[in-house]
């Protein structure tokens, strides 16, 4: 049953230390921006964050990096021209990195989300990437070995909400957030709207109630 939360502070209270946080966003489209600030404001630290990139400028994830709560990023971008915040920290050797290929991070949550014990791949095959990783060839194709990634919690920006918790997004703002919402143990949404349970149409809904443990208004 969703918890419809009357603060973002009331959303994220549970969070603990250690615990690995699935954050949404592609770049700043999507990026759950109140949430992350609600959770630097609770205190909970030594996280592991799973997220496209590794934070913008000095807002949002970059925030939740600066403030020295983040133990590990795992991401498919860590390094671009405002990621000055995580260059800093992992230059530093104050933060731990784990790259993952953009396709193969969202398959491995989806994996966690779907039950799927592990799947092959044939990206990174022949990289750095690969190093450790099983082996095999199939039609001719070598493939890597994956493994789901799941997460304790996930944070992610949806445009609207039904009272049940069924969610909308708005264009390229969904990315990551479908996959997220099944991969977590607890899923924390902020939304822009929340209508009446009915209002919104069935064939429409990308992330059904199932899925949602907690929405905030924001």
């Amino acid at each position: 049953m969703v918890t419809m939360c009357d603060t973002t502070a009331q959303a994220v209270a549970d969070i603990t230390d250690g615990s690995t946080v699935l954050i949404g966003g592609f770049g700043m489209a999507g990026m759950p921006v109140a949430l992350i600030d609600a959770l630097i404001d609770h205190g909970a630290t030594e996280l592991t964050v799973v997220s496209n990139n590794a934070g913008n400028g000095d807002t949002g994830l970059a925030a939740l990096l600066a403030a020295g709560r983040v133990r590990k990023v795992i991401c498919s971008f860590p390094r671009q021209s405002d990621s000055w915040v995580f260059d800093e920290l992992y230059r530093g050797g104050r933060i731990e990195l784990e790259v993952v290929p953009q396709g193969t991070l969202a398959e491995r949550m989806r994996a966690a989300g779907a039950g799927i014990g592990a799947f092959y791949c044939p990206t990174g095959v022949g990289t750095l990437l690969a190093a450790g990783k099983e082996t095999r060839h199939i039609d001719g194709r070598t493939y890597i070995l994956e493994y789901p990634l799941s997460g304790d919690f996930a944070l992610i920006g949806a445009y609207t909400a039904d009272r049940i918790g069924n969610l909308l997004y708005r264009k390229t703002a969904r990315n990551f957030g479908p996959v997220m919402a099944t991969a977590a143990a607890t899923t924390i949404v902020q939304v822009h709207n929340i209508v009446d349970t009915g209002a919104l149409d069935p064939e429409a809904v990308v992330t059904p109630s199932i899925y949602v443990d907690k929405v905030v208004q924001v």
